[in-house]
Formats: structure tokens, C-alpha cells, sequence
């Protein structure tokens, strides 16, 4: 049965995440990476997409989930009449040290005695491979041509129906179950799991390097909770070998049920990680802001040739993603067909990502360490580029699929790619070519370079191309606060410079 999306908390370990409802299942799960095919896939079809679930068997309970304060570690609880029981998810960390990715899924009965059952039924490459299942001594193994995973557990499973894993089980007050879930080598058994010392040791082990982590935040305002709680979402999205920033951990979710308009969003859009940099800075994270500016800098290393299309979106490798697809073999959530993996967008003109992109390395610059001299080359050359091109229509924002239009928010965007570079060239005393970037700066004030204006790039609309209007074109840009110039309260507020 779909749950609501708003039962869902999230997982993670800066590689991957995994969605766990309110019911006690994980119906989100991609592994190794982000943005690799799925494991669990159920909330995008109930019967096929694979689910590991860890659940009384009394379907009436309540039920309430909640983070363990100041981390990601995801608790749900369970009341009946007989008792109460907790089930703690997370994926484990360690400060100074990388742990394999895993999920540990403890339960522990805090009062009373309540009967369980635990179900293990992965779905691998969204359900498009088969496996097989082997049951170990401390657990289990599923084995699909590409890839092995293993569930340890302190209850002896037995094998299920499509070749799953599953048991039932009764936890006594003070009394828990453990079960762990890793990718493994083929033909290799699933590991025992750790005692109680040592399982309440990493518990504690991973409370303490969330903590420590959040303690950068430098927001100590009213809202520090809900900011707080923000972060350490936005830290997830993060992808910690390369620096990347994914839009979001899932794909194919509808935006009314029913509809068609169902993307994938696990790729870095430079658009959204350039708002999560600024993000990161107003609160005081700076080594993520600067994770992703080296993703940003290794891209431009490895592509000194400038894409005439430019580069909208990339996998969480620099790399552009899979061709979109269809998986017509699922039925998407609630029946919100089609499910899609890959996204078009990565093919499309969207030319407002590069003064997004240029105002996030300009925020790194002034506030985190100063920008290297090759970087600051390849800068210049996509300026000089956008002097060449910002007048080109483009798929805008909004990602029209089959047409491209002249958008106030990608002129407006353009601006600010120069502006910042004219303002990052001026602190550093880089060379640019200033009189050519300032001349095309300003063109975009004139009513013959800026679209007429339209529909606020702010929001998005039904009708967001330029129309005819008696508004000036100037004012119509500036309704953009990007188009201002650079917010300095990073750290510390100051004048514009």
C-alpha cells in the first residue's frame, strides 16, 4: 500500500540515501551511488519495486517518526496495547573514518512484548534483473549479475516467496534485533552482526559525528531548529568522493498524482547546487561550498572545450547522465505513469546557469579561499563565450522540451555572470577583458537586448515566455534579487564591493 511522501524521512552517508516510511519499510534505496539503479523501488510500484521492511505484525499500532535530535538518524515508533518498540535507521559513520556504505536497522522493545516481521525483497536495476537468494548462518545473500548485497541479522531468516528474506519475531522489554544490509562479493557470506556494546557503540559513534558536523552552523537565530534541520537534509544531497550536489534523492515522483510530469532529479543541476552553495555559506559550511567548486573546477579541467549547449545538469561524476528512459514495467507511484530514469534536460540550452554558477565561485572567492589563476583562465574563457551568446534563446529555467524562447530570468542570469566576473577580475587583479565584459554587461539594460517584459522568473507560471507589455525591460530584470548586486551576509553583513 503507497504511502503519503510526507511519511517518509531519509537516510544517508554522503553517497547514497534511502527513504523509510512511517510503516517500517525502506522503499528507496540506490546503490552503490545517488544516482545508481535501485535496490528498493516500492514506492514507485507497490508490488514490484522491492521493499526491506521491519514492522509488528499488529497492522493497527500508532505510529509516530522522528530524527534523533541534531542528526539523520531516523527513529519510528510503535504503540499498541501490549507495548512500545523503536526501530533506529541509519547509515553508519565514523569521524576520521569511511565506513562501507550499509544501512543498520536496529529495533528495540521499550516496553512491554511485541511480535515483528522483518521482510528483506530487493528489486535490482528497478526491477529488471533477477536474483537469487541464499540462506547463510548469519543471515542472507542476494546475488543479481551485477551486483551482491547481504542482510545480517541476530534472527535466524528463512526464504520467502520471489526469492526474498523474512522471519517472524517476538522482542521482550529491553530486549532488540539487529540487521544490517551492505553489498558483499560474490559467494561471499553475510558477516556477523555486532553484539549490543558494539552496536550501541557505532549508534553512538554516528550521533556524535552528526553533531560535530552540525556544530559549524553559525545561525543562532529563531528559527535554529528549522534551519538546522534544513542543513543536515542539504548535507545529504551531497556526494562526499567528488563534492557534487544532487537536486534531489529521487526520481520519477509525481508532481499531481495521476500526471505525467515525472523526472529524475539525482544529477547535479548547476542551477540548484549553485543555491545550495550560497545555502551552505549563509549558515557557515564552507567545506561543502568548497567541495563543489572543486567538482566545478575538475569539470572545466576535464571539458576546456566549451559545450555550445552548455552543461545543465551532470551525474554526481561530472559526467553527463544515462539517456532518459522509460520503465514501463512499473506503474509509478499511486499509478503516476511514467517512470522515468536519465533526464532530457542534460541535451538542453539553458543559458542562465552560467551566472549561477559564476556568483557561487564569485561567493567562494570572497568568503571561503581565494580562486587559483588556471581556474580564473577557464572562467574567463566562458565569459568570453557568453559575451558571444547570452542573446540566444534558450529552454529557460522552466526546461521546455521542443522549443526554445527568449526568457527574462536566463538574460537576467547572463548579467549576472558578468557582473560577478567583472567584480571577481577587479579584487584579484585577474585579466579579462573588462571593456568588452562591462559593454556586454550593460547591453542587457536596453529594451533591444532584454526581452520585453514577462511572467517574474521567480515562480514558475502557466505562461512564463516574454509578452508585449508597456513595463520597462530594466525593471522587469531587477524583479530578480539576483540581478542586485551580491548579498554579502555570509559572515558577515557589508557593503556591496
Amino acid at each position: 500500500m503507497y504511502q503519503p511522501i510526507e511519511n517518509y524521512g531519509v537516510i544517508g552517508n554522503m553517497r547514497t540515501v534511502a527513504l523509510a516510511g512511517m510503516h517500517g519499510s525502506i522503499d528507496w534505496f540506490c546503490y552503490p551511488d545517488i544516482d545508481s539503479p535501485s535496490l528498493f523501488g516500492a514506492i514507485l510500484d507497490d508490488e514490484k519495486g522491492g521493499r526491506f521492511r521491519i514492522a509488528p505484525v499488529d497492522e493497527s499500532v500508532r505510529r509516530k517518526q522522528f530524527y534523533w535530535p541534531s542528526t539523520n538518524i531516523l527513529v519510528t515508533r510503535f504503540f499498541n496495547d501490549e507495548g512500545i518498540v523503536e526501530l533506529q535507521d541509519f547509515m553508519p559513520w565514523r569521524r576520521g573514518a569511511i565506513l562501507p556504505g550499509s544501512i543498520y536497522r536496529r529495533v528495540r522493545a521499550v516496553r512491554g512484548q511485541v511480535r515483528f516481521r522483518v521482510e528483506c525483497h530487493p528489486a535490482f536495476d528497478y526491477g529488471r534483473q533477477p536474483h537469487t537468494l541464499s540462506i547463510c548462518e548469519n543471515g542472507a545473500r542476494f546475488d543479481s549479475p551485477a551486483l551482491s548485497i547481504s542482510l545480517s541479522s541476530s534472527i535466524p531468516l528463512r526464504e520467502g516467496a520471489a526469492a526474498s528474506a523474512g522471519a517472524e519475531f517476538t522482542l521482550d522489554q529491553c530486549q532488540s534485533a539487529l540487521f544490517i544490509l551492505r553489498g558483499c562479493a560474490t559467494g561471499q557470506g553475510a558477516p556477523p552482526v555486532p553484539n549490543e556494546t558494539e552496536a550501541e557503540q557505532l549508534f553512538d559513534e554516528t550521533v556524535d559525528y552528526w553533531r560535530h558536523w552540525l556544530s559549524s552552523c553559525s545561525y543562532r537565530g529563531r528559527w535554529r531548529e528549522q534551519v538546522q534541520r534544513s542543513a543536515l537534509l542539504l548535507k545529504l544531497l551531497t556526494f562526499q568522493p567528488t563534492g557534487a550536489i544532487v537536486a534531489a534523492p529521487t526520481c520519477s515522483l509525481p508532481e499531481l498524482i495521476g500526471g505525467g510530469r515525472n523526472w529524475d532529479y539525482r544529477y547535479t543541476w548547476i542551477r540548484d547546487a549553485a543555491f545550495t552553495v550560497y545555502a551552505f555559506l549563509r549558515v557557515g559550511f564552507k567545506e561543502e561550498a568548497a567541495a563543489f567548486i572543486d567538482w566545478l573546477c575538475n569539470f572545466t579541467a576535464r571539458n576546456p572545450r566549451i559545450d555550445t549547449r552548455g552543461r545543465t545538469l551532470l551525474n554526481v561524476h561530472g559526467e553527463p547522465p544515462i539517456e532518459e528512459q522509460m520503465l514501463t514495467h512499473w506503474e509509478g507511484y499511486r499509478g503516476s505513469a511514467p517512470v522515468r530514469i536519465g533526464n532530457a534536460a542534460a541535451s538542453q540550452f539553458q543559458s542562465d546557469i552560467y551566472g549561477e554558477a559564476i556568483d557561487s565561485i564569485y561567493l567562494y572567492n570572497k568568503y571561503v579561499s581565494p580562486v587559483s589563476h588556471d581556474f580564473w583562465t577557464r572562467i574567463r574563457e566562458r565569459i568570453d563565450w557568453i559575451c558571444e551568446n547570452w542573446q540566444r534563446p534558450d529552454n529557460g529555467i522552466w526546461e521546455f522540451r521542443g522549443r526554445q524562447e527568449d526568457f527574462v530570468y536566463s538574460k537576467v542570469m547572463n548579467w549576472v555572470a558578468l557582473d560577478r566576473a567583472i567584480r571577481l577580475a577587479e579584487k584579484r587583479s585577474f585579466p579579462a577583458n573588462r571593456a568588452r565584459w562591462l559593454a556586454e554587461r550593460d547591453r542587457t539594460f536596453t529594451r533591444r537586448s532584454c526581452p520585453a517584459a514577462g511572467t517574474p522568473a521567480s515562480t514558475p507560471s502557466p505562461n512564463p515566455i516574454p509578452t508585449t507589455t508597456s513595463t520597462p525591460p530594466s525593471s522587469s530584470c531587477r524583479s530578480s534579487s539576483s540581478w542586485l548586486p551580491p548579498i554579502h551576509a555570509c559572515s558577515a553583513p557589508s557593503t556591496p564591493s
